[in-house]
């Protein structure tokens, strides 16, 4: 079965097609361009390259968050479109997951991190254990330099991989159980997006167009200046 994956929860645009036995064809671009402009046509050139048509495409994976708003809004509705004029079922895929997905390594701790803004990061924490690919906590919002002194409590080795800013990178490098994964290993990439799409896809699971949403975790900084203002009332 062949499936599409997307990812623009970060500032990296991802497309792959996959199979469950191989990855047939990825495109990576990190810029300064918007989504919105880039993703469409990197779609398109995909299946160009791979000589694949729209119709050999039986499902689309798409990372929806956390991440970046925008980003995460541009890949679910180019997602939910063309699942909708394909005809094909769409599986949403959580963008730490994915992240920590390619690191498949045994007795260390995966922490990805992604900007939650305001010096705060989204961080999950994964493992995998006799083969198995294991999340060991929720998905949350938290301080990066509070993030960075609960994972150095740890026993395990900690490998940290996603958007790390250069102040986390200074903190990390002085902890000794503390590794930061090499920059072209640690961003998002729509090929493992496809492969756990795929996983969910085997196992029964894929979601409504309609009613995927993408995973926010925290508000939006007009919803918190909203509720700075009027509380809980709703507008009239």
């Amino acid at each position: 079965m062949l499936i599409l994956g997307i990812d623009t929860a970060t500032l990296v645009a991802s497309v792959a097609l996959a199979t469950s036995e191989t990855l047939v064809a990825e495109i990576n671009i990190q810029t300064k361009k918007n989504h919105s402009v880039r993703l469409m046509p990197q779609i398109a050139e995909l299946l160009a390259a791979a000589d694949v048509s729209q119709q050999q495409i039986k499902a689309i994976a798409v990372s929806n968050g956390p991440g970046s708003f925008t980003g995460l809004r541009i890949g679910l509705s180019t997602a939910k479109a063309l699942a909708y004029a394909w005809e094909v079922p769409i599986i949403g895929v959580s963008t730490l997951t994915a992240l920590a997905y390619q690191v498949a390594v045994p007795g260390v701790v995966v922490s990805p991190l992604l900007d939650a803004q305001k010096n705060n990061v989204y961080q999950g924490l994964y493992c995998w254990e006799n083969g198995q690919f294991q999340q060991l906590a929720e998905p949350r919002v938290v301080p990066a330099e509070q993030a960075l002194a609960e994972v150095s409590r740890l026993e395990q080795p900690v490998i940290l991989m996603g958007e790390i800013s250069e102040q986390c990178r200074d903190i990390a490098a002085g902890i000794k159980n503390i590794m930061l994964a090499r920059p072209f290993a640690a961003m998002p990439r729509a090929a493992t997006v496809a492969a756990l799409g795929l996983q969910q896809l085997q196992q029964g699971v894929h979601h409504d167009l309609f009613s995927l949403e993408p995973i926010y975790i925290r508000s939006s900084e007009a919803e918190v200046l909203w509720e700075k203002r009027y509380g809980n009332n709703e507008c009239r």
